[in-house]
């Protein structure tokens, strides 16, 4: 049974530069010359040569959606145009009332109002769209508004969502931790070595994804999703992995005191 061949091995650092080998080949006697054989370079080469050090780093980072949107309907049919419109109004300031007290900021509730005619009668309703920063906040409102008016309120399940930009800082926030566990992976390469970790030379950035967040197969309505499984698949994840060239130094040399 034959032996399988063991994986080549991954070379982190060179502490000893070599010349070139298509322009070094070693002098033979009568001017001749043997390839493929290359020397050390002498010791004012040597300390002239940058030394390298090639690491890779990844990182996965994710953030869960910081805003949601929850739509409050109210509706009346009337014969007469004015109870229609008094209805609706009388539980329309109701609910903009309970939302200041609980301290929502006016740029944060949209009101929008439709009036129309139904056949013999006259149809009032109102939404109100609220963006909410708190859910704890939000989830209180909500069933504090289902509590006290009836079933003529409707209130829609809260949309989560994240503000613009967000996408792109989680991004560039996985791509500064890989570049930070990069960095820390040469330092110990180094310090194993006994050697010390220089400047970067080069940081590259070799691949980037983001996805959402999925709710599970046996939840795949969105309806019948609890507020946590909603905040799950609204979450968004992205990766980052960078390739680091860094120079390498040797130990520093403590000098003695007379």
């Amino acid at each position: 049974m034959s032996l399988q061949r063991p994986p080549p091995s991954r070379v982190f650092v060179e502490l000893v530069p070599w010349a070139d080998r298509g322009q070094e080949n070693n002098l033979i006697t009568g001017g001749e010359t043997r390839p493929n054989v290359c020397r050390p370079l002498s010791s004012t080469q040597a300390q002239a040569a940058t030394r390298e050090v090639h690491v890779s780093g990844t990182a996965e980072v994710s953030a869960s959606p910081d805003r949601a949107q929850v739509a409050v309907r109210v509706s009346s049919t009337k014969e007469a145009a004015s109870e229609a419109k008094k209805s609706v109004g009388r539980r329309l300031d109701y609910i903009t009332q309970c939302l200041q007290q609980q301290g929502l900021q006016a740029e944060n509730v949209t009101v929008t109002k439709d009036f129309r005619r139904v056949e013999n009668a006259y149809h009032m309703e109102a939404e109100v769209c609220i963006t909410f920063t708190e859910f704890g906040k939000m989830q209180n409102i909500c069933n504090f508004l289902v509590e006290k008016l009836d079933s003529s309120v409707v209130i829609s399940p809260p949309q989560f969502y994240h503000t613009p930009g967000s996408v792109e800082n989680l991004r560039r926030q996985a791509c500064l931790v890989a570049v930070e566990n990069a960095w820390r992976k040469a330092q110990e390469v180094c310090n194993l070595v006994g050697q010390t970790l220089g400047k970067p030379l080069l940081i590259k950035e070799e691949e980037t994804k983001e996805w959402d967040g999925q709710p599970d197969n046996h939840q795949s309505s969105s309806s019948s999703l609890t507020i946590q499984q909603k905040i799950k698949s609204a979450t968004i994840h992205a990766a980052s992995k960078v390739l680091i060239t860094f120079e390498v130094k040797g130990k520093e040399k403590k000098k003695k005191h007379l």
